[in-house]
């Protein structure tokens, strides 16, 4: 479930090319700056619902939406019809599809959105690819670095196997769902129709159509009555 085309539909991008000869989908990651560089002249054909700032080399689509206070510093390419909502912060190198959401004190850099992906809440998203309709809850992080020395490394067929990525958050395939509050760590895959529930710390392979559930014990316990 490495491959490009084992965790996303890869017609629901306009920009299918970053994956080709790509073995392992990650390898994308570190094609996204050269593939924006080559793009051609930046165009705005948004709408701006209050001030944003908007860097030089951006290309937003038609029918998307910029609310008060985003800031995008480019290079970035953001399909048609999609939400960026309040205080949003799109970095360096970020291409988002058509109809999707990046929403309110969201911050996106160095990550490819398919189209329909929504980060709408607070979420942390970094050199990590969402898949189509793939969806992030409140408060997700994705983190991308880890604090020991070296390469994000994955698992394949139960040898460790370096990335040759130092920063690499998580690779989102098409329809999962991330409950909120959740913290991806670096290097983590979730397969297609997968789902993480809420306050789940989650690091390695998760198959598809797969769920993770936390399970830690709560306890119920009296009240002591407070003091006059």
């Amino acid at each position: 479930m490495f491959e490009p085309s084992e965790l996303f539909d890869l017609t629901q991008t306009g920009h299918a090319a970053l994956f080709d000869g790509c073995q392992y989908a990650w390898e994308a990651l570190a094609r996204i700056a050269p593939y924006l560089a080559a793009g051609g002249r930046p165009e705005l054909l948004n709408r701006c619902e209050g001030t944003a700032y908007i860097g030089e080399r951006v290309s937003i689509g038609a029918g998307t939406v910029l609310e008060d206070g985003v800031m995008i510093v480019g290079p970035a390419i953001i399909g048609r019809n999609c939400q960026i909502r309040h205080n949003a912060y799109i970095r360096q190198n970020v291409i988002i599809g058509d109809d999707c959401v990046v929403g309110n004190a969201t911050e996106v850099k160095n990550s490819i959105l398919f189209n329909k992906a929504q980060a709408p809440h607070f979420n942390y998203v970094g050199d990590s690819i969402l898949g189509y309709k793939a969806h992030l809850g409140a408060g997700v992080k994705i983190s991308n670095f880890k604090v020991f020395p070296g390469n994000i490394m994955v698992e394949i067929d139960g040898e460790p196997f370096d990335t040759g990525l130092r920063k690499f958050g998580a690779l989102l395939g098409d329809h999962c769902e991330v409950g909120c509050n959740a913290v991806l760590s670096p290097g983590s895959i979730l397969g297609r129709d997968s789902v993480i529930y809420p306050n789940v710390t989650w690091r390695g392979i998760l198959p598809e159509q797969m769920i993770v559930k936390n399970k830690a014990e709560q306890a119920v316990v009296p009240r002591r009555a407070r003091g006059e």
